[in-house]
């Protein structure tokens, strides 16, 4: 882990994981700063932090997660109404030290966090495994997520980034979404996801048979 400091991007209502990439849309006049800092003196450099509320329009260290996710800026685009759009892409997940406000920008000193040491193959290959199972039924069962992602999902190998990329398409409130970015082990996240899903299955499995029972009874009363 090393220590550095970096500007700040508070995000209303998303969790931005490793490797993925994101479109934002951004209009707060500090948030425009910390975007024009890191294209001019990081090198398109940012840190994502997620509010604890959305409401929130000028948020303080203790209205934000101490954890969060450095980003890179691949694209940056000024709209007519003066908000920007920004494509962005995660790199790894990061923790807060310290948050201080320079020049109209907010800053962070952070420490970048890396992922768990490698677990043995067979262990790794049938975690792997038992996420990608579970969250094929849970698209299956799941309205709200297009089918299109399990092809998305198909060939990653990296156990680490293969359990961001599925929390990124399941449909959890923001806290959870924020909870799976800050278990920096790999197989504690992974096993986390793996509840998260099969307690939801639970739930979808009785909805689809209410839903069945319901059909039933309105054709035998047609």
């Amino acid at each position: 882990m090393s220590k550095k400091q970096i500007p700040v991007l508070p995000l209303r209502d998303v969790v931005v994981y490793p490797n993925m990439v994101v479109p934002l849309f951004v209009g707060r006049k500090k948030s425009i700063k910390s975007l024009e800092d890191s294209m001019n003196e990081f090198d398109k450099h940012i840190l994502l932090i997620t509010q604890k509320s959305p409401d929130v329009d000028d948020p303080n260290e203790n209205e934000l997660y101490s954890i969060g996710c450095l980003a890179t800026i691949l694209q940056l685009l000024k709209l007519p109404d003066g908000t920007m759009k920004v494509l962005v892409e995660g790199s790894s997940r990061a923790q807060i030290n310290k948050l201080s406000s320079v020049d109209g920008s907010l800053y962070a000193d952070y420490l970048e966090m890396t992922p768990s040491s490698r677990l043995p193959s067979t262990h790794e290959d049938a975690l792997s495994r038992t996420l990608e199972d579970t969250f094929n039924q849970y698209v299956k069962l799941n309205k709200k997520i297009p089918p299109e992602v399990l092809s998305s999902i198909a060939g990653v190998e990296d156990l680490s980034k293969l359990s961001d990329s599925i929390a990124a398409h399941m449909t959890m409130r923001l806290e959870e979404k924020q909870e799976v970015l800050e278990i920096v082990d790999t197989k504690a996240r992974v096993e986390y996801l793996i509840k998260t899903m099969n307690s939801e299955l639970d739930v979808l499995q009785v909805e689809k048979k209410i839903r069945g029972r319901v059909k039933q009874q309105m054709e035998k009363s047609q």
